[in-house]
């Protein structure tokens, strides 16, 4: 049994990664509240965004930034690239079927659990399929009970912070929510991490190899869309709020009627 080490940057990939994780959770937060401020496409739109957010700097980022300080003596780990974006594109869907059905799905409480437990499956489905894209002369095993421990953690945390953004206001209780998510993201990743067991290969039974290493591939993708979250996140603290939303709306109705009273 080979032993790998999680820390190799010392608290740094944590840390950093539970940030990026915040950063994406209250992006897409503030963008599920912004949603319920619309309708029909609007709607969508808005929580769109908030899949993405959430899905690629929330989910996606932080797992790769915590994948950065895993390493094994003695080996070199890489990553198949097509199996890497795909775990990209799959939680941004599946943590966006869990918002449609939240945005969508009224004030009670089933479109909440529902959307909350799909938003946390997205979550180890990104993980464990980011797992699998990794590439190393080595065998890989889990033990299941900590598997299920790790899904429930995040589907626990996830629900917890969807519930937090859709029936708290301002942008205090949405930072909370998104501290939250990152407890979700990170706790579910590295319970996830104490699950696997890495075996030395036996020939003909160890990973594929091939594909592209973590400082080749992966760094420079996670530090532009780094990047490009602050930014969004910056435009997403300068749009109107919901409050600002529903009271223009509200301002152009009296205008409207005022205009057609006049006629």
């Amino acid at each position: 049994m080979l032993h790998p080490n999680d820390f190799s940057y010392g608290l740094l990939t944590p840390a950093l990664g539970y940030v990026m994780s915040c950063l994406g959770a209250f992006i897409g937060l503030r963008c599920t509240t912004r949603a319920r401020a619309h309708s029909g496409t609007a709607r969508a739109r808005w929580l769109a965004l908030a899949a993405v957010s959430i899905g690629v700097t929330g989910i996606w980022v932080m797992h790769f930034i915590a994948m950065l300080g895993y390493t094994i003596p003695g080996e070199t780990i890489r990553y198949n690239v097509p199996v890497t974006v795909l775990s990209m594109l799959l939680a941004v869907i599946v943590v966006g079927v869990g918002l449609f059905i939240v945005g969508f799905g009224g004030d009670s409480y089933r479109p909440l659990l529902l959307g909350g437990v799909i938003a946390g499956l997205g979550v180890a489905i990104m993980h464990y399929m980011g797992m699998a894209a990794m590439r190393m002369p080595a065998a890989m095993t889990y033990r299941l009970p900590v598997v299920a421990a790790s899904v429930v953690i995040a589907i626990v945390a996830a629900t917890a912070a969807l519930w937090a953004a859709l029936r708290l206001r301002g942008v205090a209780s949405t930072l909370g929510a998104a501290l939250i998510m990152g407890v979700a993201v990170s706790g579910m990743h590295y319970t996830g991490m104490a699950a696997m067991s890495i075996h030395a290969a036996r020939a003909g039974t160890g990973m594929l190899m091939g594909g592209a290493t973590a400082q080749g591939f992966l760094l420079p993708l996670i530090i532009g869309i780094s990047v490009l979250s602050f930014a969004m996140s910056a435009t997403i603290a300068l749009s109107p709020s919901e409050a600002e939303i529903r009271s223009d709306a509200e301002l152009m109705e009296r205008i409207g009627q005022a205009r057609a009273a006049r006629q």
